[in-house]
Parts: structure tokens; C-alpha cells; sequence
């Protein structure tokens, strides 16, 4: 059970990791990803162990994102984590500095073979027991434009909160104030990776949240035209 073959494909590129062997992933290693000086050499290991194949986290600073692709199963591998590979596929998502990346871990032989966002029709979209508006989710949609607009797996850009404002036609002030309070709704259900140090809040949490965004499909990909349609004004809000 849950043997079977471990291919991981990124930007089009297809590896295979070897049952008597490690497969590491990062910046000098089995799947070099990127010169990023902020990556690990070695972040991520696949192996297997008595029969089961595993994801570690063998880097001491950087986390991953890991969903089954459904939203029905998401974790969040801190340093020094692992978890097994029970489904078909396994998106793995993970930002160092400035750049996001995606790649897919894909199993012959999964030993498991969807929980979607909700929308109602006020335009109120609901993940589990997080609700999000609809200024909300354009924020987080925005924040994602990038890695949604992107073919396949690869590397993308995170917008700063400058950019991100300038896109939707909101003051920086405005983006920041919906962005903590997104952050602080997602913090209060759970979600991990949203708070940290008064130097690396800021920029850590747009990463962890466009992260966590993808993984649980609150925004997806035929999203995006809401980005460029009209937007009205939320009930007491102002422009």
C-alpha cells in the first residue's frame, strides 16, 4: 500500500525519485528550482520508508504549503516536518524572498484516490467556516494574479502591497487595512504562517496567504476576469 512509483514534474520537467534513494528538492539539488539565493540548497526530500513514501521538510527556515489539489487536504510542512504521500497528486507551494513556486509530486499507486469554495449568491464565498467578502477576495485574488495567470508549475512574483492596491483602484491604505483584516480572520480559524516578527509580517504573510489561497481554491484561475470588472461598494464602505 501506497508503493508504486514517485514522479514530480516542475515547469514542464519531469523527475523521478528512486525507491533506494533521496530526492531532494531546493536550490542545489535532485530538482534545482532556482539560483534564489534565499532557497535552501536542499528544502525538500522525498523517500521512502518501509513501504510508504515520504515528503520532509529538511530545510531549517522556510516552510511548504502541500494540498491534494482538491481542497479537500491541506497541510502546512514547517522545518523539520514530514508527511506521507497518500494521494495521486501532491502540490507542493513554497515562497523564498520575493518568489513563489509550485511543482507536483505525482503517485502510480496512492493509498487514498472535494471540499470547493462555496459562493452564495451575494457574492460571499465561504472555505470551511471562513467567510470572505467580495473586496476580500479580490484582495487575495490580486495578491495571486501572478502564479494563477501562470501555464502549469513554475515560479512567480508575489505583488507587493503597492502593486496589488494599484490593481484593484484602492489606496495602499485601504489594501493593507483589508489585508489585516484577512489575515487576522484566517489566523482566528487556524490557518498558520500568517503572524510573525514586526520585520517579516509584512511581506511573510502576503506569501503565506496567496499560499494558502491556492491550496484551498478560495481563488482559482477563472477568477481572474473579476479583477478587470467593475467593482461596487461593499455595504458601509466607502471608496
Amino acid at each position: 500500500m501506497g508503493e508504486g512509483s514517485i514522479s514530480i514534474e516542475y515547469c514542464g520537467e519531469w523527475y523521478r525519485a528512486e525507491p533506494d534513494g533521496l530526492f531532494s528538492i531546493g536550490r542545489q539539488a535532485d530538482l534545482s528550482v532556482d539560483d534564489n539565493p534565499f532557497l535552501h540548497r536542499r528544502f525538500l526530500q522525498i523517500s521512502q520508508v518501509d513501504g510508504m513514501w515520504w515528503l520532509a521538510n529538511v530545510g531549517s527556515r522556510l516552510a511548504a504549503t502541500v494540498t491534494d489539489g482538491g481542497g479537500r487536504v491541506q497541510a502546512w510542512l514547517a522545518p523539520g516536518a514530514r508527511l506521507p504521500i497518500v494521494f495521486q497528486m501532491l502540490h507542493l507551494i513554497f515562497t523564498a524572498g520575493p518568489t513563489t513556486y509550485e511543482c507536483t509530486i505525482h503517485s502510480t499507486e496512492p493509498a487514498f484516490t472535494e471540499n470547493d469554495p462555496v459562493a452564495t449568491s451575494n457574492g460571499i464565498t465561504t472555505v470551511g467556516t471562513v467567510t470572505f467578502t467580495v473586496s476580500q477576495r479580490l484582495l487575495v485574488l490580486a495578491l495571486a494574479e501572478p502564479m494563477l495567470a501562470r501555464e502549469g508549475t513554475g515560479r512567480s512574483d508575489i505583488p507587493t502591497s503597492a502593486l496589488a492596491a494599484k490593481r484593484l483602484g484602492w489606496a495602499t491604505t485601504k489594501f493593507n487595512r483589508k489585508l489585516d483584516n484577512v489575515c487576522d480572520k484566517l489566523d482566528r480559524a487556524g490557518v498558520q504562517g500568517l503572524r510573525g516578527g514586526v520585520t517579516t509580517y509584512a511581506t511573510n504573510r502576503r506569501a503565506r496567504l496567496v499560499e494558502y489561497a491556492i491550496a484551498s481554491r478560495i481563488v482559482t484561475r477563472i477568477d481572474l476576469p473579476l479583477l478587470d470588472a467593475p467593482q461596487a461598494v461593499e455595504p458601509g464602505e466607502g471608496s
